[in-house]
């Protein structure tokens, strides 16, 4: 596996109540935005404070950044800004499960992020969670008039009550 766009890689034994700002540089958001089928990628940053919790390592920030993406409908160009807040918990990997065995995730775990040795990568997590804060169906404005080029009619046009409106104007 080749290494992440947008790594940052922190020791666990030196983050106790540090604050860093992650910030990727003109070829990571290339990069990123190659990896999430995005148009571009023009800001992507991240302020972060880090607290040990024993051996795991808890970060809460925020994500800023600034991405162009195509309409679902209409392929246009469609700036977004995303502002998310993070919370990420990094913990020691645990060797209790084979690679290819389901495990059952409670509440608490969905948040954490496994890592190995004495060296998390808070990049990568920012980059995904940039990757989740992205709409795959987000439109634009000439989603529309693009719908109606192609014959495509709306859920309320097509749907049940449509087929009654229908027989309501006969």
């Amino acid at each position: 596996m080749s290494n992440p766009e947008f790594s940052r890689s922190f020791d666990v034994r030196q983050v106790e109540g540090k604050s860093v700002r992650l910030v990727a540089n003109e070829q990571e958001r290339v990069a990123l935005a190659r990896r999430f089928g995005l148009v571009s990628v023009g800001r992507v940053e991240a302020d972060i404070q880090l607290e040990r919790d024993g051996t795991a390592v808890k970060a809460n920030g925020r994500l800023a950044a600034d991405i162009v993406q195509s309409c679902a409908v209409s392929g246009d160009d469609l700036p977004v800004t995303i502002n998310e807040s993070l919370s990420f918990r990094f913990v020691p990997q645990t060797s209790d499960h084979r690679p290819d065995e389901e495990i059952e995730l409670g509440a608490g775990d969905l948040d954490e992020i496994e890592y190995s040795g004495a060296h998390f990568d808070l990049g990568e997590a920012v980059a995904q969670s940039l990757a989740l804060a992205i709409d795959p169906f987000a439109v634009g404005p000439n989603a529309e008039e693009a719908r109606q080029r192609a014959g495509i009619v709306g859920e309320e046009a097509s749907g049940p009550f449509a087929a009654l409106a229908a027989l309501k104007k006969k």
